[in-house]
């Protein structure tokens, strides 16, 4: 880097160092070069080939750890190169890129992968995700016809500029000096104290977890409960169903959320608010329940300012309006929060004479709350008369316009704005104008993440900030700058002794928990199996629709089985959400999904054993803390008896406030 810090190239043609963005420079990908000062640089692309290049990497040594075959491997790789170099696609449509460039033709790679929770939900599935998107990289798909497609507001400014604020920690009466949730450049982000200890509950941006922008939603019970005199005074969830199919390890969430501290005799978790439109197996544990409506009778926003409908033809952004009316005495989630903020006096939910600033509510909010100067929660339809896109005045009719309009606004990109987005001109100088997209690029892509490398040289001894000793081994693996593999899941002693996979999915007419309080798709699906691939099961003398035991080392769960050919011979897998507890949903005891549904959940631990060092990490990816939901490894075991029944069964959840506690069996 330069001077100020700009990124900087040798360029091949002139022999020396130029701005990497210039239109001028021919980059050497390979290669040493010395600069001025006496110390011997290389370009990032040079550390990436020695480290695909390594033994390591070949087809014929990593065929037996993902079991495909080495002539299976080469092939694909091929059939990628082949598509994306020879079977290019090549569109009329002009456009200029950020170094002032005309290019006559829109070139598009015709290859595109997608990552999400299959990938990404291992404790190395950040590493895993980067590695898949530096290869869409090299193959020059990203954004282009045929490729990895942005849909706005993407793409977003990289790095981003907020970073996590609440160093100091939180204070009462007093707001957070910037937003809750950020992007760590380093370890002076960290939201740590000076023993390095996490000051977030659930240890997000701590060295736990240091690039933790979603939380670790799953470890904010297990936290809250075992933090002794530092724990917490309230606990406030918004349907999110943390004591069931939402939590890891369930049989001890349950014990957390009831626990006793034996010093004053009081919850170790003093006090519970929870907020859910139905009777999830949550709200039995809360001493205050705060009743939502559906998202029929509320109005909703799908903003730009989140994660809009977008098309890749251009942005678009949405709202919900209410069609019927509550018929019981429930509240929009979103009012509420709003009617809280004007009566604690909080910052920007009053006026300054102290009135409440919304006193609509949330469709009063969404006409007049501006995130910036201009900029509110809805690009479409802005100024006074409605004829502003992205930038302007609050409309008084802004929400009647988007009803009139089917309740979404679109607006359609030019051709020569639709691709390369990172590095097109139009679409960058389009989006700057406009304020929703930040201070949208140009972008460059770092094959060498530099904020990986700071937490790493920390872990080596450098710097003023570093990590606690327990954490040094951890981030010096896992921080690597380039894209690299490490082993998730069991340990190597225990691969023997629990040799499957084990996974669950959401059918798609239940894909969030929510959709399984809904009596009709209930019935598509009221209880789930566990899914085994044919010869494992005959090898272990199982035969379709018998009930085995499948054990983890954190506890064991008794399903039935389904055999089929399309899995995974090491792998068994089941529906997420099905299984419910009783007196949940108004369910029975005897209601198929209590008595024939289970989780997976149960099995998988929250938290890793504790070491000669100290306590155990959570369950999640290093880097990113997201929740390492697919790591759970097992075993199966045919039942020795009979069974009509799933374990282990827990005692109703019904609303008896006179009914014992009851026994887990």
């Amino acid at each position: 880097r330069g001077d100020t810090g700009q990124v900087l190239v040798h360029d091949r043609q002139s022999g020396t160092l130029l701005e990497a963005g210039s239109a001028a420079a021919e980059p050497a990908l390979t290669g040493e070069y010395r600069l001025a000062d006496g110390r011997v640089a290389v370009p990032a692309f040079t550390l990436i080939a020695e480290r695909f290049l390594d033994e390591r990497y070949t087809p014929e040594a990593v065929a037996a750890q993902t079991g495909i075959a080495a002539a299976t491997i080469r092939r694909i790789a091929r059939e990628l190169a082949h598509a994306a170099f020879e079977q290019a696609i090549s569109l009329d449509i002009p456009w200029t890129d950020a170094a002032g460039r005309r290019h006559e033709k829109t070139i598009g790679r015709p290859v595109s992968m997608h990552a999400m929770r299959g990938i990404s939900a291992h404790a190395n599935g950040f590493q895993t995700c980067r590695t898949l998107h530096l290869l869409q990289i090299l193959l020059g798909s990203i954004d282009c016809p045929g490729g990895f497609l942005y849909r706005p507001p993407c793409p977003r400014p990289t790095p981003p500029a907020d970073r996590p604020a609440g160093k100091e920690g939180a204070r009462a009466g007093t707001p957070l000096p910037g937003p809750v949730l950020g992007f760590p450049q380093g370890p002076e982000d960290l939201l740590v104290d000076d023993q390095g200890r996490p000051r977030r509950i659930d240890g997000a941006f701590s060295w736990e977890a240091p690039l933790a922008i979603h939380g670790l939603m799953h470890m904010v019970i297990s936290n809250a409960a075992s933090a002794g005199g530092a724990g917490i005074d309230v606990l406030f969830l918004y349907m999110a169903n943390m004591s069931w199919n939402s939590a890891m390890n369930v049989p001890a969430t349950l014990e957390q959320l009831t626990a006793i501290d034996p010093g004053t005799g009081d919850y170790r978790i003093p006090y519970i608010i929870y907020s859910d439109a139905f009777y999830s197996e949550m709200v039995a544990y809360a001493d205050l329940v705060l009743p939502d409506t559906t998202y029929l009778e509320r109005w909703d926003c799908i903003s730009m300012l989140d994660r809009p409908i977008s098309t890749t033809e251009g942005p678009a952004d949405a709202i919900r309006q209410p069609v019927v009316t509550p018929d019981r005495d429930v509240r929009p989630f979103q009012d509420v929060l709003l009617d809280l903020g004007g009566r604690l006096g909080l910052p920007g939910f009053v006026t300054e004479e102290g009135s409440p600033r919304y006193p609509g509510g949330y469709p009063d909010y969404l006409v007049h709350h501006e995130r910036k100067p201009g900029i509110g929660p809805l690009a479409g339809f802005r100024g006074t008369d409605g004829d502003a896109y992205g930038r302007g005045a609050p409309n008084p009719d802004q929400l009647q316009a988007y009803i009139a309009n089917g309740c979404f606004h679109q607006h359609v990109l030019e051709p020569g704005q639709r691709y390369y987005r990172h590095a097109n001109r139009a679409w960058i100088d389009w989006a700057r104008e406009k304020g929703p997209f930040g201070d949208a690029g140009p972008l460059t892509f770092q094959l060498y993440l530099e904020p990986l490398q700071r937490f790493r040289l920390a872990a080596r001894g450098h710097g003023d900030l570093q990590p606690p000793d327990t954490h040094r081994a951890r981030i010096e693996a896992c921080f690597d700058p380039v894209p690299t593999w490490y082993p998730a899941g069991a340990r190597d002693e225990d691969s023997g002794a629990y040799p499957f996979s084990a996974v669950t999915q959401r059918p798609m007419h239940l894909y969030h928990s929510w959709g399984s309080h809904n009596g009709w798709l209930r019935q598509i699906t009221a209880e789930n199996c566990l899914y085994m691939h044919h010869a494992r099961a005959a090898e272990l003398a199982i035969a379709d629709d018998d009930w085995v035991w499948i054990i983890s080392p954190t506890g064991r769960v008794r399903a039935r089985v389904k055999l089929m050919d399309g899995v995974n011979r090491d792998t068994v897998w089941t529906w997420n959400a099905i299984g419910r507890r009783a007196g949940a949903a108004a369910l029975g005891g005897e209601a198929p999904e209590v008595t024939r549904g289970f989780l997976l959940n149960h099995l998988i631990p929250e938290r890793h054993p504790a070491t000669a060092e100290g306590a155990g990490f959570s369950n999640s990816d290093p880097v990113t803390g997201q929740a390492a939901w697919f790591d759970l490894r097992v075993r199966i075991e045919k039942a020795a008896a009979p069974a009509d029944t799933t374990r282990p069964q827990f005692a109703s959840v019904a609303l008896r406030l006179d009914d014992p506690p009851g026994e887990v069996q």
